[in-house]
């Protein structure tokens, strides 16, 4: 009885907390004015929907005339190193509006949906299709120019499993203790449903079809835990009528890539239900009552806030904080950890969600690998080294794809597996490393050394954006990066050294003993395959700076297995849910397709609780 009184206490004094602190924040926060004029003018969507196959009635809402963007939807992709559109001389991220927090319900809204889904990639757009499904009226907000947000740049490979058991198991022990079982039962349970909902999706998609690798040999988690052998991808297979440059001229990923055909998948289904996207619609404020309930969202535009009312949820799938320097320098070590491909994921559903008490989960955990960067200072992206395929250390035999480089530090030493099982998702947790003698991080930049037979084997890096105003091409020889000097050439590994500036008997010692590894066929230094090894032997050097880089975030609010945000007192937010990345529930080692498969099980989650709530009022 004495520890149930002070369980008692103590969650009475957290609730307490909670609420005097989102009172004194109300108080130094007043409403913004909103402009009640003139509805932003409605046209009917281009570009992603010009020339799909399903037709339906879906209209954009397209907001003219702000100062920090020249362009709405999808355009023609002209020529050149980058297209880029300068703005009154603002740096680059700057020009991202980002969200302000929350505010207190005065009663006045301008319009009104059951469900708000903030973002417009594969999680925004499955939570929006069940919410509608299940009766709702839902409003997509979309704050860039494009919708897609980071999902499009990926794979599209929804990771599923043939078994709910097996698939539990991995989850848990690859996440160490650092999620829920609750939450990670109900991922591993979707993860089996998964490959039937995307062939639900297909259906009504003329020419699409399922590409599943379950008996195709490929199957299976990045690591040797327990059920690792229940795993395999689902991507879908566009018709060939499917033009990508004209649906997303903006896009940059490689051909192969099945995230352009998955997204155009899921919003033709968004089309065809009459569900209302808005693009360059940036939510800036949740709207919440004295109880903290959420009751809407504040949406920004050239005219003015226009206050949504939400009778039933808002769900935020708005992604995380790749593009957040400040959040980034305050919850990782190693600064500064490029982005890789998306500039609107600018933590927004955190900083609101932490407006109204919600707890955080993972904020240490990126996915990322290493990456050039571009010798324009403007350019916001880095360029990721190429990606090699993934290997399991119970098969690393098997990985047998030259990789052509090491990686040296500062002093011109090696210092990593260049190619560790996943190397897109953890090959840049080795730069991190600070010298407490010198107080700096030696390996932030680091080198990437090659030669000339590597330059010639394969094109170095693997660009994957979606942006309105900023494109790359990586050239398939490598020339015209050393044309751009991203690339450069050294005739000695003396000259190398002064190049990059290191001892050049240390850098000497670290290549000589690189290609005496090579010779032997065993990485006795760091475990790198031996089927990936290669010799750098034959000159002219080729080099570059590489940098950590981040593809995208794990970290976020704390949901539960309905998807509910959870306050710090541990108690669900009412009527707010997460979906996507926005708290992802991989907290220690990430699973390749993972966070696809999380955006389709935790959208259509969110999606459902959201839809059948009660309504307010």
């Amino acid at each position: 009885m004495a520890n149930l009184a002070f369980a008692t206490a103590l969650l009475r004094h957290r609730l307490q907390l909670l609420g005097s602190f989102l009172r004194s924040r109300d108080r130094l926060r007043q409403p913004h004015a909103v402009d009640r004029g003139t509805l932003p003018e409605v046209g009917i969507g281009t570009g992603v929907r010009h020339g799909s196959i399903c037709r339906g009635p879906l209209a954009y809402v397209t907001l003219r005339g702000s100062g920090h963007r020249r362009k709405v939807g999808y355009d023609s992709q002209s020529d050149g190193l980058a297209n880029r559109v300068k703005d009154g001389g603002m740096a680059v991220l700057d020009l991202i509006p980002r969200a302000e927090g929350a505010e207190l319900d005065n009663g006045e809204f301008d319009e009104t949906f059951d469900v708000v889904v903030v973002g417009y990639g594969f999680a925004g757009g499955v939570a929006a299709i069940e919410a509608a499904d299940h009766k709702a009226k839902v409003l997509i907000c979309e704050k860039m120019p494009l919708a897609g947000g980071l999902s499009i740049c990926s794979g599209g490979a929804v990771r599923c499993a043939t078994d709910a058991a097996d698939a539990f198991a991995y989850l848990k022990a690859s996440n160490a203790g650092k999620t829920p079982d609750e939450v990670l039962k109900v991922l591993a349970d979707g993860m089996v449903n998964a490959k039937a909902y995307v062939e639900q999706l297909v259906a009504c998609v003329e020419g699409a079809a399922l590409k599943p690798t379950e008996f195709s040999g490929k199957g299976g988690g990045n690591y040797p835990y327990p059920g690792w052998q229940t795993f395999y991808h689902t991507q879908v297979d566009v018709p060939p009528t499917f033009d990508r440059a004209k649906h997303f001229p903006k896009v940059r990923t490689r051909p192969s890539s099945g995230g352009p055909g998955m997204f155009w998948v899921i919003d033709t289904n968004v089309r065809n239900r009459g569900i209302d996207v808005r693009v360059s619609a940036p939510v800036k404020r949740l709207i919440r009552t004295a109880s903290n309930e959420v009751r809407g969202v504040v949406i920004g535009g050239p005219n003015g806030d226009r206050r949504i009312r939400t009778r039933r949820a808002v769900i935020l799938a708005c992604g995380g904080f790749e593009a957040n320097e400040e959040m980034k320098r305050n919850y990782w070590e190693g600064t500064p950890v490029l982005i890789a491909s998306c500039r609107g994921n600018t933590g927004d559903g955190i900083r609101m969600a932490q407006a109204v008490g919600a707890d955080l989960w993972h904020m240490w955990h990126f996915h990322g690998c290493y990456a050039f960067k571009h010798p324009d200072t403007d350019f916001p992206f880095a360029l990721r080294v190429k990606r090699l395929p993934d290997w399991n250390p119970a098969k690393k035999n098997e990985a047998d794809v030259k990789m052509v480089w090491i990686i040296v530090d500062q002093r011109g030493r090696r210092y990593m597996n260049e190619c560790p099982p996943y190397c897109q998702d953890t090959s840049h947790r080795p730069m991190h490393f600070m010298d407490s003698e010198t107080m700096s991080h030696p390996r932030i930049p680091s080198y990437l050394i090659t030669d000339e037979r590597g330059r010639k084997t394969y094109q170095l890096a693997d660009v994957r954006t979606n942006d309105h105003q900023y494109a790359y091409d990586w050239s398939e020889d490598n020339t015209k990066e050393l044309e751009l000097k991203i690339l450069r050439r050294a005739n000695s590994i003396e000259q190398l050294a002064a190049e990059i500036e290191v001892d050049p008997l240390a850098l000497k010692s670290s290549i000589e003993r690189w290609n005496a590894l090579c010779d032997r066929g065993v990485d006795e230094d760091y475990g790198r395959p031996a089927g990936t090894m290669m010799k750098i032997d034959q000159p002219p050097y080729v080099f570059g700076q590489v940098w950590p880089t981040v593809s995208n975030t794990q970290g976020g609010p704390v949901h539960n297995a309905n998807q509910q945000i959870i306050d710090i007192a541990g108690q669900p937010i009412p009527r707010l849910y997460a979906a996507g990345e926005l708290g992802s529930s991989f907290g220690h080692l990430y699973l390749s397709g993972g966070n696809i498969a999380e955006c389709f099980v935790t959208g259509w989650v969110a999606g459902r609780e959201a839809a059948v709530l009660e309504p307010w009022g």
